[in-house]
């Protein structure tokens, strides 16, 4: 029965994955995991870039657009990066490789590789860190 629903799971992913980049034309790696709950923008989505082992969390959203000014911009998520649930990327922004974004975290700003951004708005908390698959923090002693 596990089994089975290793399958199910993993076939769900690729359907996603592929009405995702398909259908809407977004650039996600097909290394990148996006959870069901995530919301990424479908206004403007060949704005949305997500690069390789990327995960972006249940409740997360990932603007393309911003309705009020009128405005179309590519946001980029960059390699081994996580996304925690309900954050919100702002459109425009560039979040480099290997940053982990906390739970809840509104980034309004573009953010450099190998950190760790929380709050509202979003505020670099630590630099230096390096990150596996799926954005999981690396210990370095």
């Amino acid at each position: 029965m596990k089994k089975i629903r290793e399958i199910i799971r993993l076939l769900a992913i690729f359907i996603r994955h592929l009405s995702l980049t398909r259908l809407y034309g977004m650039d996600i790696s097909s290394k990148a995991r996006i959870s069901f709950g995530a919301k990424l923008d479908k206004t403007y989505p060949a704005g949305i870039h997500i690069d390789e082992d990327s995960y972006v969390a249940s409740g997360a959203i990932i603007f393309s657009h911003d309705f009020s000014r009128n405005i179309k911009a590519n946001t980029y998520i960059g390699k081994r990066c996580f996304i925690g649930a309900n954050a919100i990327i702002m459109p425009g922004v560039k979040i480099g490789d290997e940053v982990v974004v906390g739970a809840g975290t509104m980034v309004t700003k573009s953010v450099p590789s190998h950190t760790i951004v929380v709050g509202n708005p979003g505020h670099i908390i630590k630099e230096g860190i390096h990150t596996g698959r799926f954005g999981r923090l690396i210990e370095v002693e």
